[in-house]
């Protein structure tokens, strides 16, 4: 995530976060980095997109599982790959927004359940916002061109002498459709419930917002496992309980992110990045020994098992710097302010 090995960065105890049964079942959340057991695709404006390795065995089921909807299975290929291909768009819109705000994203990585956009924007609810915002944003920019292509496809003809491209041509609108309705549901960590949280979040601050976009989070994630039961609906019903899984876990964040805001703060340091002190105490883990301790108090040693660590991740923001430049950062901020 940071372009150095596990061992090489110090970072905090949390890490930080961030149906229609006729069609294929996808959602798009943004996630924790990892590219084990995926496959790199290519590489297109600085982002790497990568196949997870599952991908095959959900594609086959799908396909076969709706192998009667069409003349040919070929058409049911091309409707798994276009499905796929506005959840690529989808998850590129986060990233590219990501990269305009100044943030960083270098990957994405297509799996069973949609899309996964490596995003880190800046620290701050606009540049969240946007990054987050962009991505059903594609889906709203391609719901004119298709609905138009519906449209004329009787008209010119379609219909008739292409029955099949006319059925998928329609699939196609309704995937995509459906994956902007349910992405913007204001359940955390979908994008809805992600964007919910940015625009709490000028208002309430990072911590609270998190804490209030999780828990109206759980009240949502309840209501599709109800409904997932009532129609016996299995994706439904696996794809609500990865919410649950996520949205609980933003929960946790939440409430450590509140305790450590409440914590003093040490003199003398300061984040490159977002320029906040860091908290006094033992809020960072060894990867060595997995005790915790205070870096700035020991210069990045670990007191326990002697493992040094030329990177700290900070707190408040998540980027890892060099505990110098968060010495030399504190002092030229001291020179500006005098």
């Amino acid at each position: 995530m940071w372009g150095q090995p596990p061992s090489a960065v110090l970072r905090t105890k949390l890490d930080a976060c961030p149906a229609d049964t006729s069609q294929p079942h996808v959602i798009t959340l943004l996630m924790p980095s990892t590219r084990q057991g995926s496959i790199r695709l290519f590489r297109f404006a600085g982002v790497d997109v990568f196949l997870h390795w599952s991908w095959f065995l959900v594609a086959t089921y799908e396909i076969s599982n709706r192998a009667g909807t069409y003349s040919s299975i070929t058409w049911n290929i091309l409707e798994y790959l276009a499905l796929f291909l506005i959840v690529m768009l989808h998850e590129f819109g986060h990233a590219l927004a990501c990269r305009q705000v100044g943030g960083r994203a270098n990957q994405i990585v297509l799996w069973p359940l949609g899309g996964v956009a490596y995003v880190d924007p800046p620290p701050r609810p606009g540049a969240t916002l946007w990054s987050i915002a962009a991505g059903p944003l594609v889906n709203v920019a391609l719901f004119p061109i298709l609905s138009i292509l519906v449209k004329l496809s009787r008209p010119l003809g379609w219909a008739d002498a292409m029955p099949n491209f006319d059925a998928w041509l329609y699939m196609v609108w309704k995937i995509n459709l459906g994956l902007l309705i349910f992405n913007i549901l204001p359940i955390y960590p979908l994008d809805g419930g992600q964007i919910l949280r940015s625009l709490l979040w000028f208002l309430m601050g990072a911590a609270r917002s998190l804490m209030a976009a999780t828990v109206i989070g759980l009240i949502g994630v309840a209501g599709l496992i109800l409904l997932a039961v009532v129609r016996q609906d299995l994706w439904l019903g696996v794809i609500s309980a990865f919410i649950l899984m996520n949205c609980w876990s933003g929960l946790q964040q939440a409430r450590a992110l509140m305790q450590r805001s409440k914590a003093p703060r040490r003199d003398g340091f300061a984040c490159p990045s977002c320029k906040t002190a860091p908290p006094i105490g033992d809020h960072w883990t060894c990867n060595q020994c997995r005790q915790p301790f205070d870096t700035f108090q020991t210069q990045a040693t670990c007191p326990h098992c002697g493992a040094r660590y030329p990177l700290t991740q900070c707190l408040d923001c998540g980027r890892a710097h060099p505990t110098t430049d968060w010495t030399a950062h504190a002092f030229t901020s001291r020179n500006l302010s005098s």
